[in-house]
């Protein structure tokens, strides 16, 4: 059931040294890339079907391309690493298991669309995974693997780690070029057709740790071999980063296209302490919430995921025991997007600051018949108004816990004097 595509060097000790990497096979890929060219890179990463893994899903080649056709000398890759939706911890082990496979992504990347500079911007609360982060730069920089001459190949490429301050919305990658370039980290307005994304007015591309650790096996090992992983339309595998109550949370690398109820059973040893499974939250929290009925029948790909009305997002799973209290739990995940909205947009701004004090209002005995359809009225205004997804996705949550968990909402209404 499980793969290792990126997560093939975890288990052997001091991985994430230059030393250990290179007796491992790291950068054999970059070396090859360098003989097939740049177009034959792209060419292989297409065919492969690789998807973003930061959530979005989007194809990865043809978001290459945007770049790629631009006809500017200067171009960037800026690789996500704010990892901060809560249940997503996967893309801080490749930071601390196999850094240098990341560089190595990033180089054959870099070769490809043309850019010399490579960013990558990570959550400040990650401190420690920044320190091995930059170890590995630097080791890469001594052994000529980053610099004017990369692997001797005549490829010029500079690496730069940037620590972000703690805001979640940085996530979002108009966001995180906002930040970036020393501005508040406000999402950017879309543009009415595909483009690629502008840092300093420059093309740039922006994907997702994991996307990147996965070019060198595809361009080492060929698209074909990167299919056999997975289903057709959601080819590969995916760092699946389960938590919540099951007796072996931890990050495990697994194909597409397994039913999820399997993973939790057979990978992640199923539900502590006896009890029923409830409910799961499939991604990361911003993906709407799954019964254990519906868990019991999902499969972990795009398509299936969006034929039970949610995400596969980051893969990102939370797993809740009969023990849970579903008002509760949505009561938490709202404190948290209430306090991470950036205030740009009013809908944001004030619908999670609405639902989050009209739940405490549920949970304090003091709520009214009608609150769950004021709920549901702020769901509907946060949907489909707001610059970025963070508004729609929230909406997403609020009704996913209503429609799902409805009495249990109800439950405490009828307990209220109001």
């Amino acid at each position: 059931m499980l793969a290792q595509i990126v997560s093939k060097n975890y288990k052997i000790e001091n991985s994430h040294t230059l030393e250990v990497a290179l007796k491992n096979g790291v950068y054999e890929a970059a070396k090859k890339g360098f003989t097939l060219g740049k177009e034959a890179i792209t060419d292989e990463v297409e065919k492969s079907g690789l998807r973003g893994k930061g959530g979005g899903g989007a194809a990865a080649g043809p978001k290459w391309r945007l770049v790629i056709k631009e006809e500017e000398p200067q171009k960037y890759l800026a690789i996500n690493c704010d990892e901060s939706e809560p249940g997503t911890f996967k893309d801080r082990t490749i930071l601390e298991q196999d850094p240098h496979l990341l560089i190595e992504g990033a180089i054959l990347t870099c070769f490809a669309i043309g850019a010399n500079h490579a960013y990558i911007y990570i959550r400040g609360e990650y401190v420690a995974q920044a320190d091995m982060m930059n170890a590995a730069i630097d080791e890469a920089y001594a052994a000529g693997i980053l610099g004017e001459d990369v692997l001797g190949s005549g490829f010029k490429l500079d690496m730069t780690l940037h620590r972000g301050a703690g805001a979640y919305i940085c996530g979002e990658k108009t966001a995180l070029l906002e930040s970036l370039e020393g501005k508040r980290g406000h999402p950017r307005l879309k543009p009415k057709k595909p483009e690629c994304e502008w840092y300093f007015g420059k093309p740039t591309l922006v994907n997702n740790v994991e996307t990147i650790a996965s070019v060198p096996f595809i361009v080492g090992s060929g698209a074909d071999a990167y299919r056999s992983y997975g289903t057709e339309k959601s080819p590969g595998t995916l760092l699946f980063a389960a938590s919540g109550h099951i007796n072996n949370p931890g990050v495990y690398e697994a194909p597409f296209g397994i039913k999820m109820i399997d993973y939790i059973n057979e990978v992640c040893g199923g539900i502590k302490n006896g009890k029923k499974l409830k409910a799961v939250i499939p991604g990361g929290s911003s993906c709407a919430i799954l019964t254990a009925q519906e868990a019991e029948k999902v499969h972990l790909d795009y398509e299936d995921m969006r034929n039970y009305g949610s995400s596969l997002g980051t893969g990102g799973m939370i797993v809740m025991d009969e023990s849970v209290d579903m008002v509760k739990a949505l009561k938490n995940l709202m404190e948290f997007y209430h306090h991470e909205s950036c205030g740009q947009c009013t809908p944001c701004r004030e619908g999670t600051g609405w639902v989050d004090k009209t739940l405490a209002r549920i949970l304090e005995g003091s709520g009214s018949k009608e609150d769950i359809e004021i709920l549901l009225e702020n769901a509907d205004t946060m949907n489909g108004k707001t610059i970025c997804v963070f508004a729609p996705a929230v909406s997403g949550v609020i009704y996913s816990y209503l429609s799902k968990f409805r009495s249990e909402f109800e439950a405490y209404l009828e307990k209220s004097d109001v």
